[in-house]
């Protein structure tokens, strides 16, 4: 099972009855703003679910920020979602009231469009997004999709679960991508990489770790969870790598990762933003060098993930804050104030 190494910032709230709270976003750029709202009532298709906990990961600083401007405000962020079911809307076969589940990014899919026809929902022409484009995880409670809300049978700790949602199915579809190679590179150590380096080590695999030039924690925490090397991401490692996987929203890694793999090697970039990529001389692309993106994720990359996930061991180290302090949180990650994952907790 998963479990969680936290700090706790200790507040309270008092949820008046019939009603839910969020922590909301009005104005892109602006702090979130507690509100209390009538409780939801789910849709045909829909849940309604009590938020236990949900995690706080860089593509909602994203949100807030600006970066992705498209989505509609106001808005509640967040989709690294783990609560009980509460109530079904009309014709909802399940899951049953009281089960725990994780609800991810990938909020519903069209269902009809060419790539949910080939099976790459993550590509849908008409998705949904939590926390984007549909109200998400900073609140008492959310709904949600039936259909993308994840059975969490057998995992006990909802913080520690909480980070498996984003960070955890982003990180392992990114893995997907890289392919099969023994040495592998992670840019940016953080909420993904600390999950994703203790599955590779379960797999037999090499973790190089590239963090912030003179981020000692990073590389500290990186070593701990048996990473073979740590260092800063404009060094080079002992050896080349098999593949690399930037987390890190920063273009310039790019040509940097290109230059650390081998000769057939590939690189990720895993994030759904990233600063722009300096021009690059071709000489570090070829010899069939490969770059590619990652986007989303799909039901199967998480019914593979949560399955593989206990046996692994993984446990996600994170640092707690009450739902009220969402924006202490958001900034405590923007300036990289804490290590592993921040989980906001109702």
């Amino acid at each position: 099972m998963t479990t969680a190494t936290r700090a706790t910032r200790r507040y309270s709230a008092i949820e008046p009855a019939g009603t839910m709270g969020a922590m909301v976003l009005r104005r892109r750029g602006a702090p979130l703003v507690w509100e209390e709202r009538p409780l939801p009532a789910p849709g045909p298709g829909e849940v309604r679910v009590r938020v236990e906990a949900c995690a706080v990961c860089r593509t909602d600083l994203h949100v807030v920020d600006g970066d992705l401007p498209d989505g509609p405000l106001p808005i509640v962020p967040g989709h690294e979602i783990v609560g009980r079911v509460e109530a079904l809307g009309p014709g909802t076969a399940g899951p049953a009231p009281g089960s725990r589940v994780g609800i991810p990014w990938l909020g519903h899919t069209c269902g009809h469009c060419r790539y949910c026809a080939e099976g790459r929902e993550n590509l849908c022409d008409a998705p949904q997004f939590t926390g984007f484009t549909r109200d998400g995880g900073f609140a008492t409670h959310v709904v949600a999709d039936a259909a993308y809300a994840f059975a969490l049978d057998g995992f006990d700790d909802p913080v520690a679960a909480a980070p498996l949602m984003c960070a955890g199915l982003i990180g392992w579809r990114s893995l997907k991508m890289a392919g099969d190679g023994r040495r592998i590179g992670l840019y940016g150590f953080g909420a993904a990489a600390h999950l994703l380096a203790q599955l590779l080590r379960w797999q037999g695999r090499e973790v190089f770790a590239f963090t912030r030039a003179g981020d000692s924690a990073a590389q500290a925490l990186a070593l701990r969870l048996g990473a073979a090397w740590a260092g800063a991401s404009d060094e080079s490692p002992p050896a080349p790598l098999d593949a690399a996987i930037l987390f890190a929203p920063v273009g310039e890694l790019v040509p940097a990762a290109l230059r650390a793999v081998r000769k057939g090697g590939r690189v990720v970039c895993g994030g759904i933003h990233m600063s722009d990529i300096p021009s690059f001389p071709y000489s570090i692309l070829w010899e069939e060098r490969q770059l590619v993106s990652v986007a989303n994720l799909t039901r199967a990359d998480a019914a593979e993930f949560l399955a593989l996930a206990p046996k692994a061991g993984i446990g996600a180290q994170t640092a707690a804050y009450p739902l009220g302090c969402a924006n202490e949180a958001l900034d405590d990650l923007r300036h990289g104030r804490f290590q592993g994952a921040a989980v906001l907790v109702p």
